[in-house]
């Protein structure tokens, strides 16, 4: 693979406003680039870059490994391969994951970072709605997904199908970051404001409690009396990159509403399932699902945790757009009530205003969304 280091008569300087707080919109991203901040192999593709984040595509090899692992601080990725690779799959021509299997995938994409901006990722809607566990490892680091203010260094995914084998190839795109510097989240008090302002949940009591509370609909008045879906076992292959190219009924289980409004979660099963509230993001700010209080329930919520500047705003035409929530039961089964409250969305402001919201003008998959699966079904 090809050094990712633009030519010395390419590269421009980047700097940040004064006293900069917030999160990167797009031009930004740009310019990163264009200064040697980030260090793609090979241009970026239309659409890699997205209102406030970057798309993070595969490169041509991925490496089966026996665990998942964080490599530490003095330790790279690599060393850790090496030690943990039981063997290596060439993704030039596409190549099936297996399911409940790990696999390290360098990426196309290496960072730059100047001192004060970090970088935090996250998988695409479209993988966790297909149940692809996917983080980004950087060397030296302790966490997934999170990249520290002045790193220099590649980047990898670590990718477990969970529920369907998937067909990867040379510059699929699974995961995505964004950047910031400074303090970027809105307070309690900037928070109220903004809802009283753009009404940022579709909710007279919205609890705002850190970070607006969403809720499960399981009421069946906003999908013909259906609350979701739960995956089906033992499915054909998907393809990450085929855009409607699978009958929904083939892998998914519609669940039809309960008169008590109300949902067993199965152990070890995947669900499909969505808000009670409509969402909205307003342009000049971002918003990241986070995980609700884990003594609650027995049970995860959200993989996929960015919502882009737009997403839902009237301006972009989303009119409110519902949240997808990518649900897992952990070891016991767990009822869920309508209503019940299974996530927050903590927003954050962008440091400036993005060229282009999220919306169906950029082609987003989601906008205006009630209960949806992901881009490759067709129902």
């Amino acid at each position: 693979m090809t050094s990712g280091q633009p030519p010395k008569d390419h590269i421009v300087s980047f700097s940040l406003p004064t006293h900069a707080n917030g999160i990167l919109p797009d031009r930004m991203i740009a310019a990163m680039a264009d200064a040697g901040l980030i260090l793609p192999a090979y241009p970026f593709v239309e659409s890699q870059i997205q209102p406030a984040s970057l798309d993070l595509r595969l490169s041509d090899i991925a490496y089966r490994v026996r665990a998942s692992f964080l490599p530490g601080p003095g330790a790279t990725v690599a060393e850790r391969i090496d030690e943990l690779k039981l063997h290596e799959i060439g993704l030039a021509d596409g190549a099936v994951l297996e399911t409940n299997c790990v696999y390290i995938v360098p990426l196309i994409e290496s960072l730059a970072l100047p001192p004060k901006i970090v970088a935090s990722a996250n998988p695409k809607s479209s993988t966790g709605r297909l149940d692809v566990f996917t983080r980004v490892i950087a060397d030296g680091t302790r966490r997934f997904d999170m990249v520290g203010a002045g790193y220099h260094g590649p980047l990898y995914a670590e990718i477990s199908p969970k529920t369907f084998p998937v067909l990867l190839r040379e510059g699929s795109r699974l995961s995505q970051v964004r950047f910031r510097t400074g303090e970027a989240i809105l307070d309690v008090d900037e928070l109220e404001a903004l809802h009283a302002a753009e009404s940022l949940v579709d909710s007279d009591k919205a609890d705002l409690n850190g970070g607006v509370a969403l809720s499960v609909d399981l009421s069946g008045e906003n999908a013909q009396g259906f609350v979701g879906y739960r995956a089906k076992r033992h499915t054909g292959v998907v393809d990450i990159d085929r855009r409607g190219g699978y009958a929904a009924d083939e892998f998914w289980e519609a669940i039809p509403a309960r008169g008590d409004g109300s949902l067993i979660l199965d152990p070890g099963e995947f669900y499909i399932l969505a808000s009670k509230e409509a969402v909205q993001v307003p342009p000049d700010y971002a918003a990241e699902m986070v995980p609700f209080d884990p003594l609650v329930g027995e049970f995860r919520v959200h993989y996929a945790g960015f919502f882009d500047p737009g997403f839902g705003y009237a301006g972009a035409g989303g009119q409110g757009s519902r949240a997808v929530l990518e649900v897992r039961s952990r070891e016991v089964p767990f009822i869920l009530e309508h209503g019940q409250i299974v996530g927050r969305l903590v927003y954050e402001k962008m440091l400036a205003r993005p060229a282009s919201l999220y919306g169906q003008r950029i082609g987003s998959n989601y906008q205006a969304q009630g209960l949806k699966l992901s881009k490759h079904f067709r129902v």
